[in-house]
């Protein structure tokens, strides 16, 4: 008899539950089970963007590889206008500047790192593009903006190839104390085993 009570008792306090908050309970339920599918959804268009945006990154590269410059190039528009915010598109354009400095078309590769740098957030993609992008000024003499492209904040891992660059620059202005000393921090920083320790010392005079 006991038994029976409590069990009446259990569901006389769920059926006040239910009355109260039930139908609170259950549209929280529907909002989060919405929730969870809008973001299967989302995750499912990134995955998709990405398989697409590597299929314009194939071609890219097929392009470039053929010395086909003018239809790489229209690759490469289409990757920085509908895949802007993807690492294929970081990569292609890096590859791009690549190219251009090669060609000595300085003004066009600088283009190319600063649209790297206004897009991507990512640490190693922005100190490859801002490290290059000094090397670029560099390149055209333009020392003073070469260095504070440089003065830019960027992680631990990339400081000794700032201070390299940095170095290179003092140098190519004759200021070879400031360029060993600079040289030296960088030494600083790198592991013993870095294979570019020995360059590094070579340019510190060590």
């Amino acid at each position: 008899m006991a038994q029976d009570f409590h069990d009446q008792e259990e569901i006389e306090n769920f059926k006040y539950f239910w009355r109260r908050y039930g139908r609170w309970g259950f549209y929280l339920l529907l909002a989060a089970a919405a929730a969870y599918l809008g973001w299967v959804i989302y995750q499912g268009r990134l995955q998709d963007q990405r398989d697409a945006a590597s299929r314009v990154f194939d071609t890219f590269v097929a392009e470039a590889q053929a010395d086909k410059e003018t239809e790489a190039k229209k690759q490469l528009i289409v990757l920085q206008q509908e895949y802007g915010n993807t690492l294929v598109a970081a990569q292609a354009t890096l590859m791009m500047a690549g190219t251009a400095f090669d060609q000595g078309k300085y003004e066009e590769a600088a283009q190319h790192l600063k649209w790297v740098q206004g897009k991507h957030k990512d640490g190693l993609i922005r100190a490859l593009a801002t490290q290059r992008l000094a090397v670029v000024y560099l390149q055209e003499q333009k020392y003073d903006e070469a260095l504070k492209t440089l003065d830019e904040k960027t992680d631990a891992e990339f400081q000794p190839l700032f201070l390299e660059t940095r170095g290179d620059i003092l140098s190519a202005q004759g200021k070879n104390d400031e360029a060993a000393g600079v040289y030296e921090e960088a030494l600083k920083l790198l592991p013993e085993d870095a294979p570019q320790r020995q360059l590094l010392q070579f340019k510190a005079g060590q």
